[in-house]
């Protein structure tokens, strides 16, 4: 997965791709879990022209002293549940979020995403992703999953 990040044409073109795809609902904000999602996430808000909010994985509060909203996955592609964490002064009611991601498997961080949004009283538009490899439909329809590539096609 990771090889296309080399190819310069792919990465310009991923991040106008991405926005494409929910761009009619207008965002005003990008929210990606961190790695991959971040990296997608701030070239998706750069061809929207909106900013960007990151979700952490099992945030710290060590050096930190904001608020959080965090909440736990379902398990994931690999059995494992995720403690995820945003900043509350990241997201603000009023703002509509658009979430972005590599791969969607399960969904878990996606619907765990989802609930970080309602928590702030933001609005999610969807889901934004590079390959959509999701099972469950009903899991697409809620979180309006969009993708540039399903799995059956690579």
């Amino acid at each position: 997965m990771t090889g296309w990040w080399r190819d310069a044409g792919v990465l310009q073109d991923l991040g106008s791709a991405l926005a494409e795809l929910h761009a009619a609902s207008r965002p005003t904000v990008v929210l990606g879990t961190e790695s991959r999602g971040s990296l997608l996430g701030v070239l998706t808000a750069t061809a929207l022209g909106v900013g960007f909010a990151e979700v952490r994985k099992d945030p710290s509060r060590a050096a930190d002293s904001d608020s959080w909203w965090e909440t736990t996955t379902a398990p994931d592609y690999r059995d494992e549940h995720l403690n995820l964490g945003l900043r509350r002064s990241l997201l603000q009611s009023g703002d509509r979020v658009l979430f972005v991601d590599d791969w969607i498997a399960t969904g878990a961080q996606a619907e765990a995403s989802w609930r970080l949004v309602e928590m702030s009283g933001a609005a999610w538009i969807g889901a934004a992703v590079v390959v959509d490899g999701l099972e469950d439909s009903a899991i697409r329809r809620r979180l309006d999953v969009r993708s540039i590539v399903h799995i059956r096609d690579l």
